[in-house]
């Protein structure tokens, strides 16, 4: 699911330590315990913090945006999309932090299939059954098992080796699990489509249009 984004501006710090700046050099120039030198003083803070604007204005960074919470009209299936949705979102950062390519490629597998189904079944409430074991066992035991591969890929050992080979070893087949899940999501239109071509053929043969 391709990710939102939007603008944001940081304010910078330059303004705020220019008017801050005022008041030591006030301070020796000005006797502050006169009324007027005070309020000299902070009208000159508050010119200095407006220049500072000026010269530094904000910056302007692209930042993820907040996530709307999934509404399908179905409780038990928000909540559901919702944790595969958080799960979700720790493949990424997993990613980041594994160096094996081949792994790193099944991950991006994962999260493509998985945004694919999260999105699918967003669309269409009435397919959440048919997720309910691999948002409740396949997708949080996945986590759980890359989370363990991160910890232990730099450790030294056999046992943090045998683990990261049997992780290797199956991340292919994981990988194939994600698709076949979402392709599966598609199975009843396929057979929809199929059956629908096949009577229109039948059509068009029987009035001599094929």
């Amino acid at each position: 699911m391709p990710e939102r984004r939007i603008e944001k501006k940081i304010p910078s710090v330059v303004p705020i330590y220019l008017a801050a700046a005022v008041w030591p050099a006030a301070a020796f120039f000005l006797p502050l315990y006169r009324v007027w030198a005070v309020v000299l003083s902070a009208v000159l803070s508050v010119f200095a913090w407006r220049l500072g604007c000026k010269l530094f204005p904000p910056t302007v960074v692209s930042v993820p945006a907040p996530e709307e919470p999934i509404r399908t009209g179905e409780a038990a299936a928000d909540e559901m999309l919702e944790k595969v949705r958080r799960d979700l979102a720790l493949l990424p950062q997993l990613d980041d932090f594994i160096v094996d390519a081949h792994l790193s490629d099944c991950i991006r597998r994962m999260e493509r299939a998985g945004n694919g189904i999260l999105r699918e079944v967003a669309e269409h409430p009435e397919k959440a059954r048919q997720i309910r074991r691999f948002a409740a066992y396949y997708l949080p035991t996945s986590v759980k098992i890359l989370s363990v591969y991160a910890r232990m890929e730099r450790q030294k050992g056999e046992n943090a080796a045998e683990l990261r080979r049997e992780v290797e070893q199956n991340a292919e087949t994981i990988a194939k699990a994600f698709e076949h899940q979402l392709d599966s999501l598609f199975e009843s239109e396929a057979l929809d489509i199929s059956t629908d071509i096949e009577v229109l053929r039948d059509m068009l043969q029987s009035d001599s249009l094929h």
